[in-house]
C-alpha cells in the first residue's frame, strides 16, 4: 500500500494521515487484544513519519532553491552595474563604462563638392567633382574629467591630423586643453565644418591660423548648456592661449614642429550679456574680441589666397629682381586683433568680424610692416521656421523613409571682402598676378533633409582689384557651388 502512494506530499495529505492515527489511537486500548488493529496502527504510524520526512526535504528544497534564486539575481544586478552600454544612433555610435565616466564616441562626416567656375582670365580650375572633407572623429571621456579628440582628413588622397588634443574639465571655469586644434581666433574659424551657412569660410578666415599646436587655459562662466563649444556658448567664454606660431590659413607648420624658440599668444572673450536674465529677443546676441602676437621667422612661399572655389588669387611670390632672392619671409612680429558678433533669434541669424593683421616681411635686405584687412556680414533665415543657430539647424519635420516631412530649408546671403598692403608691390608679391583686393557676395541655399544630411547650393561673385598684367584688374570670378553632406 505505501508503495503505491505518490512521492509528492502535500500538507493536506499529512493532516489526514494525522487524524487517522489519532481516530485509531483512540480505540487501540479497547482493541489492544486484537492483532491486525495494532499492526495497522503501527503501519499508520510508519506511514505518518515517512510524509513528514518528505515534507521537511521539500521545505529545505524550496528553500535552497529560493537562496540560489536571490544570490543569481544579485550577481546579476551587479554585473550589470558594470557591465558597459554601447549604442547607436544619429549622433552617432558610442560605447560607455556604465557609471558613465568613461566614453567612446565615435562620429564623422564626408563633404562632397561640385564647384563650377567662369570669368576671371587667370582662372585655371576647371569645373569638377571634389571631396572636401573626409573626416572621421573619435572622441570621449575618461575619468569623467579628461576629455579627448582624434580627427583626422582623407580629403585629396592623403592623410592630414587635423585634431588631436585633450581638455581637462574639472571646473567648467578652468579646463586646460592641449595638443592640435583651433587657435581661439576667428569666430566663423571656431564652427564647425559640418554647421557653415556657406560652403567655404569667409576672407577674414584667411587671416588666421587653422590648427596649431599649443596649450590654452579657457572657461565658461554663466548658464550654458555644454563645455564643448568655445566658441561662446556661455554668460561669457574666455581662452588664453599658448601656441607654436601658424601661418595664415594654414594646418601644419613644418611638420607640426617649430621654427623658431618664438611662440604666438592667443586671446579671446566673448560675451552674450543677455543669455539668462535678459530680454528674449537679446539671448542669442553674442560679442567679443580676439587677437595674437608672436613671431614669424619661415617661408611664406607656399601661403595662398583663395576664393570660395579654391581659386588663387593672391601669394607672396614676387616678380624676379636683381639681387633679390625669390622667397618671402616672415621676419619679426605678427600681429592680428579681430572683433566679432553674432545674433540669433528665431528663424534669423547673424555673424559678423573684422580682422586686422600687421607682420614683418623681408626679402634679402629689403624689408615691410604689412597691414592686411579683411571684414565680413552674412545673414540667414529658416524658412520653414526652425531655429537658426551657430550649430545649424535640426528639422522640425525630417526627411525620413517612412515620414510625411521634407526637411527644413535655409536662405542666407553675405559680403565679404579682403585687402592687402600696397606696401608688399611690386617687391613682396607680383602686381601681375595678385590681386590687392577681392570683394564678393554670396547667395545660398541650405536644405537639412534631416540631422544627418545636408544639400547647399551656393553662387558667389568675386571682384578684384589688380592681378592681371599692366596693372589692369582681374576679371571678376562666378562660382556656382553645391555640396552634399554626411554626417553622424
Amino acid at each position: 500500500m505505501l508503495q503505491a502512494r505518490k512521492k509528492k506530499v502535500s500538507f493536506w495529505q499529512v493532516a489526514a494521515a494525522g487524524v487517522l492515527a489519532a481516530s485509531l489511537g483512540a480505540g487501540a486500548a479497547a482493541q489492544a487484544a486484537d492483532p491486525d488493529v495494532t499492526q495497522r496502527i503501527d503501519a499508520l504510524e510508519q506511514e505518518l513519519a515517512e510524509l513528514k520526512r518528505q515534507l521537511e526535504t521539500k521545505n529545505q528544497a524550496d528553500e535552497a532553491k529560493a537562496k540560489a534564486e536571490e544570490e543569481k539575481a544579485k550577481a546579476e544586478e551587479e554585473k550589470a552595474k558594470h557591465a558597459p552600454v554601447v549604442g547607436a544612433g544619429a549622433q552617432g555610435f558610442y560605447i560607455q563604462s556604465a557609471d558613465g565616466e568613461n566614453q567612446l564616441h565615435v562620429r564623422g562626416y564626408t563633404q562632397f563638392d561640385f564647384r563650377a567656375v567662369s570669368g576671371k582670365e587667370s582662372d585655371t580650375n576647371p569645373s569638377t567633382f571634389a571631396f572636401r572633407r573626409i573626416r572621421p572623429v573619435f572622441e570621449g571621456t575618461l575619468l569623467r574629467y579628461i576629455d579627448f579628440k582624434i580627427m583626422p582628413d582623407f580629403a585629396g588622397g592623403g592623410a592630414t591630423l587635423f585634431d588631436a588634443y585633450t581638455n581637462l574639465h574639472y571646473f567648467d571655469t578652468a579646463m586646460l586643453e592641449l595638443g592640435k586644434f583651433k587657435p581661439p581666433i576667428g569666430l566663423e574659424r571656431l564652427q564647425s565644418p559640418r554647421n557653415l551657412m556657406f560652403l567655404e569660410r569667409a576672407f577674414p578666415t584667411e587671416l588666421v591660423p587653422n590648427r596649431d599646436l599649443g596649450v590654452q587655459l579657457w572657461g565658461i562662466f554663466g548658464e550654458h548648456e555644454t563645455v564643448s563649444n568655445p566658441a561662446g556658448g556661455g554668460l561669457l567664454t574666455y581662452q588664453f592661449g599658448v601656441f607654436n606660431g601658424s601661418p595664415d590659413n594654414t594646418s601644419v607648420n613644418n611638420g607640426d614642429t617649430a621654427t623658431s624658440n618664438s611662440k604666438e599668444i592667443v586671446g579671446r572673450l566673448f560675451t552674450r550679456p543677455f543669455l539668462g536674465w535678459g530680454p528674449e529677443f537679446l539671448q542669442g546676441f553674442g560679442v567679443g574680441v580676439a587677437g595674437s602676437y608672436g613671431r614669424q621667422e619661415q617661408s611664406l612661399a607656399s601661403l595662398k589666397f583663395t576664393t570660395s572655389a579654391m581659386d588663387t588669387f593672391f601669394t607672396y611670390n614676387p616678380a624676379p629682381a636683381k639681387g633679390l632672392p625669390a622667397t618671402v619671409m616672415g621676419d619679426g612680429p605678427q600681429n592680428r586683433i579681430m572683433p566679432q558678433a553674432s545674433f540669433y533669434y528665431g528663424p534669423f541669424g547673424f555673424m559678423a568680424e573684422w580682422v586686422l593683421q600687421s607682420q614683418r616681411l623681408s626679402r634679402g635686405t629689403k624689408n615691410v610692416f604689412e597691414s592686411d584687412t579683411a571684414w565680413q556680414v552674412a545673414t540667414t533665415w529658416v524658412l520653414t521656421g526652425e531655429n537658426a543657430s551657430y550649430d545649424g539647424v535640426i528639422p522640425l519635420k525630417p526627411l525620413l523613409l517612412h515620414g510625411e516631412g521634407l526637411g527644413a530649408f535655409e536662405i542666407a546671403a553675405r559680403f565679404h571682402e579682403i585687402t592687402f598692403d600696397r606696401d608688399l608691390f611690386p617687391l613682396f608679391s607680383n602686381l601681375n598676378a595678385s590681386a590687392r583686393r577681392a570683394r564678393a557676395v554670396t547667395v545660398g541655399l541650405n536644405w537639412y533633409l534631416n540631422r544627418n544630411l545636408k544639400v547647399q547650393f551656393n553662387y558667389e561673385r568675386t571682384l578684384f582689384e589688380g592681378g592681371a598684367p599692366n596693372g589692369a584688374d582681374m576679371g571678376s570670378e562666378d562660382a556656382f557651388l553645391t555640396r552634399f553632406q554626411l554626417a553622424f
